[in-house]
């Protein structure tokens, strides 16, 4: 099994940049690919971001591409995303997820096998 803890959200205005981090228990994180999905406030949760066990793949909804980028260091344990030019219709509770693969290049956009239990972010227009 593998824990998932996000952290960095908060409130920032529109037009502003923030960093989450979501750090994941144990020695296997290597092994698995991991995305960012999101849920805003009376809406259904919606994929944000994907990234490959190796980091060599990548992919984002259409919403977020070209502002938001994920990334992830395996010798922490940990994946990233950075958001800039945040709008409004950013805000959501941002959480993290986790599919374990055999396959390092691939990436997922559901059926993930762990979730964390996620980071408010919070923008004002």
């Amino acid at each position: 099994q593998v824990q998932l803890v996000e952290s960095g959200g908060g409130l920032v205005q529109a037009g502003g940049s923030l960093r989450l981090s979501c750090a994941a228990s144990g020695r296997t994180f290597s092994r698995y690919a991991m995305d960012w999905f999101r849920q805003a406030p009376g809406k259904e949760r919606e994929f944000v971001a994907a990234i490959s066990r190796s980091g060599g793949s990548t992919d984002y909804a259409d919403s977020v591409k070209g502002r938001f980028t994920i990334s992830r260091d395996n010798a922490k344990n940990t994946v990233y995303l950075q958001m800039n030019s945040l709008e409004p219709e950013d805000t959501a509770v941002y959480s993290c997820a986790a599919k374990i693969t055999y396959n390092s290049g691939t990436y997922y956009y559901d059926g993930m096998d762990y979730w964390g239990k996620g980071t408010l972010v919070t923008v004002s227009s």
